[in-house]
């Protein structure tokens, strides 16, 4: 048995065929809905698709027209607040006379904060697998340094950098207990060091 069609075009195209069937066919003397009442029913859709199709395409053009009046709106208006700016020398007491005020300079960037829960992820033979959470104060995050040292002696040296808060390390030393952090990094200079872990590879 065949399905019952799923989309508009082929319930209109089966109404139709329904409508036509019935309407040559002397095998089908009395259905339950008329082949003039499936018609009307029909043609009441086939309008009433129409009248949708036909406002969706006055809805998309009056967004269009709203937004380039709304750009238009935003260009005349910028240009207002620079010429109040000029003439009043971006004194926000009179400023305010338009609930505006003077040009704030920029904020000027923050060292980040401490890296978070810096964990062993994955470790084998020279291998090493780092995981951390980035700070949540301070100042947003460039890049992050790896740093490591041997636990019982030496000074902290780079062992890599990471634009995410993962990284894989290779060829690192084997048989030694060394430590590794991480250091959140920007234009601003380097936050505090993270906890450190240990490992022996």
């Amino acid at each position: 048995m065949p399905n019952f069609p799923k989309t508009e075009a082929e319930v209109v195209s089966l109404a139709q065929s329904i409508i036509n069937g019935i309407t040559d066919n002397p095998d089908f003397p009395a259905p339950p809905v008329t082949p003039v009442a499936l018609q009307a029913s029909l043609n009441t859709f086939i309008g009433s698709r129409d009248a949708q199709t036909a406002a969706y395409a006055a809805a998309e053009q009056s967004t269009d027209v709203k937004q380039g009046d709304y750009e238009a709106l935003i260009t005349e208006m910028k240009m207002m607040l620079r010429y109040a700016e000029d003439a009043v020398h971006g004194d926000d007491s009179k400023l305010s006379a338009l609930n505006w005020g003077a040009r704030r300079g920029k904020t000027p960037l923050a060292v980040p904060g401490q890296v978070r829960l810096l964990q062993v992820a994955q470790q084998v033979e020279g291998r090493l697998t780092l995981r951390w959470k980035k700070p949540i104060e301070g100042g947003s995050p460039s890049y992050y340094k790896i740093e490591r040292r041997e636990r019982t002696a030496g000074g902290w040296v780079l062992a890599g950098t990471a634009s995410i808060t993962e990284i894989t390390l290779t060829n690192q030393e084997r048989g030694k207990d060394l430590e590794y952090q991480i250091i959140a990094a920007n234009k601003a200079g380097d936050g505090p060091p993270s906890n450190r872990v240990t490992v022996v590879l």
